[in-house]
């Protein structure tokens, strides 16, 4: 018996396989404030048994990295590099942009200490370690009740003593009544040269680390004797504690189960060449697979670089609950902001109270949200009596009024006219994305299947494929929570790597992460003819998996 749980933006989506092999499912709207408490009201009302093992698709690691509320993080380098982080690299995503706006480092000025050694790029010590100079930053540490410290050293991934020397100091400093912070350390996360990347990377695990460990214990405590485990970027799944050790593995979770149970799907139906289209309440994923998952170690969350095996999906903030508004010129916008699960859209009907946004660039601040769902009602392309298995009624008089004031706004005769509009808008967005992932990189989407999921993605699967010439659209049988049966079908999986320095022409192989990782599956008690490796070369760095 085995339970896949998706906590999205808007809904948390269930589907449960109970011990005669029946398919259970259920939806019902996230919680944002603790996803732990929808999670376990949706396990309640399936009357889960308490030997069903559970995964669990997180958000709780990207909301954090997105809206920067994350842990109190510090960063303990080498002397000399403690502004690697607001340094990046010289890319220019925005190429017309007068003053690029790069995004804040996570970690301030103030929280990136430096230590004073130096490893060689042969991995030899040029300068000790010297532990007494690490007694005003493990101070500093203390006065300003840091919760989680990144220790991202030069050259550490061919000589990793340093950065654990730092960490058993950081460990063993007398904390009083304070709790030692969450250590995440480079050579562990990381072990792979390219310092920005390293460093980057290493930072976004120290900084949802820490909420990911108390949110997966919360949740553990709630669920019992059920066994937990966590989806990963990468379309495996991971136990809970080494997702709350290395939580940054976890960021792209959700969309990665979509991913993986579309692709599972359209492997039944024998269409290996597909196209994934995951519009949810706040965003749409799309994914490109011809044939095989789509993986990358080269992402990016919030203008940051992730260099973590992960499914390459591209996301839009285009959903059931992205808002319309029309800007300062007259011109209709849909999202990125959306209305999420509190208050949701209008038609839900539930209490605005003072809920109010003020859109950058709106013409006007908006008092209702004004979404794709209500658009979508309003031209008849939901039930209203009978939406989420008819356990929730749609308020259309909302969504009406809702809408016709949007009219009046973009000078239109009517709301069904606005909510047209809405709709144009959105597909247009997301049919941009679908271009990007498919034409842009050399691919023709008329030998693709579109696979359309997600609460609202078949309502405009059809209105997509025609614009983009796709033949063919797959509806999975229940294509609202098909990210929950991903996480169901995909496999425990862990990576590791291990960047190799060697003169060119030398042929040189380093098995120790090959070992670490056969040692990591007997500890797991799989069977040997259970076990699947696979050894890869990427871009300079060796990835044995």
């Amino acid at each position: 018996m085995r339970l896949g749980v998706d906590t999205g933006g808007t809904f948390t989506d269930f589907v449960w396989v109970d011990g005669n092999g029946r398919f259970h499912i259920h939806k019902q709207l996230s919680t944002p404030h603790d996803p732990s408490q929808a999670i376990l009201s949706g396990i309640t009302w399936l009357n889960v048994p308490e030997e069903t093992a559970v995964v669990h698709g997180s958000t709780v690691a990207t909301n954090a990295l997105l809206e920067r509320r994350g842990a109190r993080t510090a960063l303990i380098t080498t002397r000399g590099f403690a502004d690697v982080l607001a340094i990046g690299r010289q890319n220019r995503p925005d190429l017309y942009a007068l003053v690029p706006q790069k995004p804040e480092p996570l970690v301030p000025q103030s929280w990136r200490f430096e230590a004073n050694e130096r490893i060689t790029a042969q991995g030899a010590v040029l300068i000790p370690l010297d532990l007494a100079s690490l007694s005003p930053i493990l101070a500093q540490l203390q006065a300003d009740n840091i919760e989680s410290v990144a220790i991202c050293l030069l050259f550490s991934f061919l000589y990793p003593q340093h950065e654990q020397q730092i960490a058993a100091a950081i460990r063993s400093m007398d904390g009083g009544s304070q709790t030692v912070p969450y250590l995440s350390l480079s050579s562990d996360i990381l072990p792979e040269y390219r310092e920005y990347e390293r460093t980057s990377t290493t930072v976004i695990n120290a900084y949802v680390a820490p909420l990911m460990s108390r949110y997966l214990s919360r949740l553990a405590e709630g669920l019992g004797k059920r066994p937990l485990t966590i989806m990963q970027s990468n379309g495996g799944v991971i136990s809970a504690a080494a997702a709350g050790a290395q939580a940054a593995r976890t960021a792209l979770s959700g969309p990665a189960g979509g991913v993986v149970g579309a692709r599972y799907v359209a492997e039944l139906a024998q269409f290996p060449d597909i196209i994934t289209f995951d519009m949810g309440g706040t965003s749409t994923d799309v994914a490109l697979c011809p044939g095989r998952l789509p993986t990358t170690a080269n992402g990016e969350i919030a203008g940051m670089p992730l260099r973590l095996p992960l499914i390459d999906i591209h996301t839009v903030g285009a959903g059931g609950g992205s808002l319309a508004y029309v800007d300062a010129g007259g011109a209709l916008h849909v999202g990125p902001q959306s209305a999420g699960a509190e208050p949701g859209p209008s038609c839900y009907g539930r209490e605005v109270g003072n809920w109010q946004l003020a859109v950058k660039g709106a013409a006007a601040n908006l008092h209702a949200p004004i979404t794709v769902t209500d658009a979508n009602l309003v031209l008849g392309r939901l039930d209203a009596a009978h939406f989420l298995g008819g356990t929730m009624t749609l308020d259309v008089a909302a969504a009406q009024t809702v809408l016709a004031e949007l009219a009046q706004q973009m000078g239109v005769a009517s709301a069904e006219e606005a909510a047209w509009g809405v709709i144009q808008v959105a597909n247009a967005n997301m049919e941009r994305a679908i271009r990007k992932i498919s034409v842009e990189r050399g691919y023709d989407p008329r030998i693709f299947t579109l696979v359309p999921f997600g609460g609202a993605g078949p309502l405009h699967a059809c209105e997509l494929a025609e614009a983009m010439q796709i033949p063919r659209v797959l509806i999975p049988a229940v294509p609202g929570v098909l990210s929950a049966l991903g996480m169901l079908v995909a496999a425990p999986t862990k990576d590791y790597s291990q960047t190799v320095m060697a003169a060119l022409g030398e042929r040189e192989e380093r098995g120790g992460k090959r070992e670490e990782g056969r040692g990591k599956r007997e500890e797991r008690g799989e069977r040997r003819e259970e076990r699947r490796g696979r050894r890869a070369i990427g871009d300079g760095v060796g990835i044995i998996a």
